[in-house]
């Protein structure tokens, strides 16, 4: 692997490594610029990959420490912050699209101009993206054939035009798959495959998934899962232009007198501070490590946070929202076996306008994955210790179906991110601070999936079927969105249509935080082909010397 000096002044610094930094990291180096990747966690390498769940789940293997950085949440101003593990991601090379379920939906062109379509809701800062479907699409194909994503093309009705097909069929269809139909067809709904980011049989020289059933949350042992550290680090790395840092904790943009960025400060794995020259600095942290980040960067030029002249940076906080329904099966359904999720449904990724409801999104039927899992999902009523709750374990785990409603989540300007006055990291570096309430409306739409969630599970047979509640905001999430939205407006955005910092000319955002709206419960591809996107465009401006 190339290895740069931090006093060599590379092209481009990016920092974090996950879906849209690996992705921008291989197309940049192949485009023949020179490439630092500053990464706070391990490199890992597929044998590191453990089935321990106990070491997965509940140590946090390899996700962020909130002992290290912690972060903090209150409902309303008035509040006091609490400490509250809010922000969750693997942590890692690669990042979370190491660990991901690997859904692959695309955003339906309507999610791009839902404000000129549908409206904007009181209380609400939804608007329109500066970019289209249109100009998504060819990037979209591009995930799926250059990172590898199985589907079946045509297939699913709601899907938006393409043009190309999979490059590889579906994975098999599992026993949720086949009781999803059975439960769709009975409501008038669609069950179509689901398209993952899995390999479903070799490709480019790795292997397909071996059905192992240890994906929701773990790494692949194999290298079947698409996230960047199997499809876009090794590329990058082998151009010999990419330098991947490991252990590198970034606590600063740095910008010269001139207004432009000059490199970025980070502490190495010896907790010593360093310093990387850069002609342009691409930041990819995640939608919450992203805002904290470029608010550690004020300087005098920009005191409110760098890039924040707008002050929509760390604003419209969105996640997207999750419903839970349990169904009880008489007979095994033995989901824990193979990727999570093998047919989906998008009946409802615009719901009905007799429901006076704003959003819409999809289901998926999925087992408990996992026995240490299962055995503390315990159903309501059941026995929660002695012999009777052991008897029902083996039920649990091999009977028991969850009816997954993922759905879309409004912005609003008064939910945000920002930094904690009281509270530092184990770095001295100030944390972040989530400040959050649920809008009415997505309160609304949540009982609605719940409630069709549960109607999706008896019309599949279960033996019990139950609507487990709204799942709302203040737990932690893994979709952190929207917090420094791109826009054409500089007043009401942070990035331009290229995802270019609209204050400071040689500074790019790619990743969640550019989204203008939540999409409908899966934003990795959508990650994914944005940065793609951005790539060209850096390249090109990179090239005309306009950087």
């Amino acid at each position: 692997m190339k290895q740069y000096k931090t006093t060599d002044e590379v092209d481009f610094c990016i920092v974090g490594s996950g879906a849209a930094g690996g992705v921008v990291a291989r197309q940049l180096a192949r485009a023949g610029f020179s490439v630092v990747v500053l990464e706070q966690g391990p490199w890992h390498v597929n044998s590191d990959f453990t089935h321990d769940e106990f070491f997965v789940n509940f140590r946090g293997g390899f996700t962020n420490d909130f002992h290290k950085v912690p972060n903090t949440f209150r409902a309303k101003d008035s509040d006091a912050a609490k400490p509250s593990p809010i922000a969750q991601y693997a942590m890692m090379v690669g990042g979370s699209s190491s660990h991901f379920t690997a859904n692959y939906w695309r955003f339906p062109e309507i999610e791009f101009q839902q404000a000129t379509q549908l409206g904007v809701p009181a209380g609400s800062t939804i608007a329109d993206w500066p970019i289209t479907y249109a100009d998504l699409e060819p990037y979209y194909t591009m995930v799926e054939w250059e990172c590898g994503v199985s589907g079946e093309a045509g297939h699913n009705p709601f899907e938006p035009w393409r043009s190309k097909p999979f490059p590889m069929p579906p994975l098999p269809i599992k026993s949720e798959g086949v009781l999803l139909e059975k439960a769709a067809k009975k409501m008038g709904w669609h069950a179509s495959p689901a398209p993952m980011a899995i390999l479903s049989q070799p490709y480019r020289g790795r292997s397909g998934c071996v059905a192992c059933g240890f994906c929701f949350g773990f790494p692949c042992e194999v290298g079947a899962k698409s996230g960047s550290i199997n499809a876009m680090i090794p590329d990058a790395v082998k151009t010999g232009k990419c330098d991947i840092r490991p252990g590198s904790y970034v606590r600063k943009v740095e910008l010269g007198a001139n207004g432009r960025v000059t490199g970025v400060k980070y502490f190495d794995g010896k907790k010593r501070e360093q310093f990387q020259r850069a002609k342009a600095v691409v930041v990819c942290a995640n939608g919450a490590e992203t805002p904290r980040l470029l608010f550690n960067s004020a300087n005098t030029s920009h005191p409110n946070g760098l890039a924040n002249s707008s002050g929509y940076l760390g604003r419209n906080f969105m996640s997207n929202y999750n419903t839970v329904g349990m169904g009880i099966f008489a007979h095994e359904v033995n989901g824990c076996k193979g990727q999570v999720v093998s047919r989906i449904v998008h009946d409802p990724m615009i719901l009905p306008a007799d429901t006076g409801i704003y959003g819409g999104g999809g289901y998926d039927f999925r087992a408990m994955m996992t026995p240490m899992n299962a055995a503390l999902q315990t159903p309501p009523g059941w026995p929660r210790w002695g012999s009777e709750w052991k008897k029902n374990l083996r039920k649990v785990l091999s009977n028991t179906l969850m009816a997954i409603g993922h759905t879309t989540q409004l912005p609003v300007y008064t939910n945000r991110f920002d930094l904690d006055p009281d509270l530092k990291d184990a770095w001295g570096v100030p944390v972040l601070r989530l400040t959050f309430a649920d809008h009415e409306n997505d309160v609304a739409m949540m009982k609605w999936f719940g409630a069709k969630g549960k109607e999706l599970l008896e019309a599949a047979e279960a033996e019990q079927a139950m609507d487990l509640g709204i799942v709302s905001q203040g737990y932690p999430t893994v979709h952190m969105l929207g917090t420094a939205r791109m826009g054409n407006d500089a007043k009401t955005s942070v990035v331009n249509a290229d995802h270019r910092a609209h204050d400071v000319k040689n500074l790019f955002v790619v990743d969640g935080s550019s989204f203008v709206t939540s999409g409908r419960g899966q934003p990795t591809m959508t990650i994914q082909a944005l940065a793609f996107r951005a790539a060209d465009r850096m390249a090109a401006l990179a090239k005309a010397r306009e950087i």
